[in-house]
């Protein structure tokens, strides 16, 4: 071999390394304590594992067999009801860095969310999740996330069904969070179900919107969601830390008559104003 194709190997080669980089990946399980102390004294990891090393160590744990790294995995392990759960968009992560998966696919029609997934050498799965489903569960108008963000729910849902589905060897059995999150009496100990109790009778002190009060506002909330200023869920979301409202209210808010359609904002100003207001008062 002649002295410039030797040297041509020998650049390709170093290209080919990668870039070494500073790593604290522990080696040992002294090394693995030492650092889960160093992490449950840092400001940088979620609640959970704040002055928790035990709960950094099986994190990492956990991450080590899905193959996330340490930091990785104290960022995207949840601990709800006393079960290791992986945020959806670690979950989505690791299916795609998967030889197995060929392709993942998601989108919503406005009320499903539909998830399109192919493990190599098998057929196209589908899995959707629907408004209807979210009622059937009882989660649609539920405070919080599928009130404010109904869509993204829908697309979690859907997302860990088929991936649960065709990937569990790749999941290796971790739940995902976004789904357990409503599902609290699983795998709940004592401090989880006093925490949920707690949260149901806090929902149950809120009064019930006065029937009268909701006719007389409903046509200036439709001019706020009409002149763009808020949405249906945002000022649903608003409203609701005032008093509860039924499902036939909440679904009022939501229909704008045609006539509001075009935006009416003669009565924006007063809208807001109603908005801001005590809205449980008679």
């Amino acid at each position: 071999m002649n002295v410039p194709a030797v040297q041509q190997s020998q650049q390709n080669a170093l290209a080919a390394q990668p870039r070494q980089q500073f790593d604290l990946s522990p080696q040992t399980f002294e090394q693995a304590l030492t650092f889960c102390d160093y992490l449950a004294d840092s400001d940088l990891v979620p609640k959970d594992f704040k002055g928790k090393p035990a709960n950094c160590l099986i994190a990492i744990q956990w991450g080590s067999e899905l193959g996330l790294k340490p930091l990785q995995a104290v960022q995207n392990i949840a601990v709800i009801n006393g079960r290791a759960a992986l945020w959806g968009d670690a979950v989505i992560a690791l299916v795609r860095s998967s030889p197995l998966c060929e392709y993942i696919t998601e989108s919503d029609d406005g009320h499903a969310a539909i998830c399109k997934v192919k493990r190599r050498g098998e057929a196209e799965e589908i899995r959707t999740f629907s408004m209807d489903d979210a009622k059937a569960a009882g989660l649609a108008g539920k405070q919080g996330p599928w009130t404010q963000y109904p869509k993204r729910m829908r697309q979690m849902r859907a997302r860990a069904f088929a991936l649960r589905d065709v990937f569990p060897d790749v999941l290796r059995g971790m739940p995902i969070a976004e789904e357990i999150m409503d599902i609290p009496q699983a795998g709940s100990g004592t401090v989880d179900q006093s925490r949920v109790v707690t949260t149901v009778q806090a929902e149950k002190e809120l009064p019930m919107y006065p029937v009268d009060d909701f006719a007389a506002n409903l046509p200036k909330w439709w001019s706020i969601i009409a002149s763009g200023k808020k949405t249906a869920d945002d000022l649903i979301a608003t409203l609701q830390t005032k008093a509860r409202f039924t499902e036939q209210q909440l679904k009022d808010i939501r229909t704008l008559p045609k006539d509001e359609e075009g935006g009416d904002s003669q009565d924006h100003g007063q809208a807001d104003a109603a908005v801001g207001q005590n809205s449980v008062e008679g």
